[in-house]
């Protein structure tokens, strides 16, 4: 994440729909990864403007949940991070 804690997806990801989700190639590690529609819009959301304390708010609002998912989010944006779709 940079300075303003505001996770970038990687550039040159490969993101196509699937029946069910949505698969991202990403071709500078030649691996494939697979998306629900949810993890989707977060990683849309890492676009260097987003802090990443205000996903969970955003995501709650999008969906109409009583609770920001923090917990969820946290976890999925430290997955996204391990697996080099989002920078540091």
């Amino acid at each position: 994440m940079n300075s303003c804690g505001c996770p970038k997806q990687i550039e040159g990801l490969e993101i196509n729909q699937v029946e069910d989700g949505f698969v991202i190639y990403h071709p500078g590690r030649d691996t494939v990864h697979f998306l629900n529609p949810s993890a989707l819009l977060v990683l849309e959301l890492c676009d260097g403007k987003h802090e990443a304390g205000g996903i969970p708010a955003i995501v709650q609002k999008a969906y109409g949940l009583e609770e920001a998912p923090e917990k969820e989010i946290r976890e999925l944006l430290v997955r996204l991070l391990s697996e080099g779709l989002i920078d540091p």
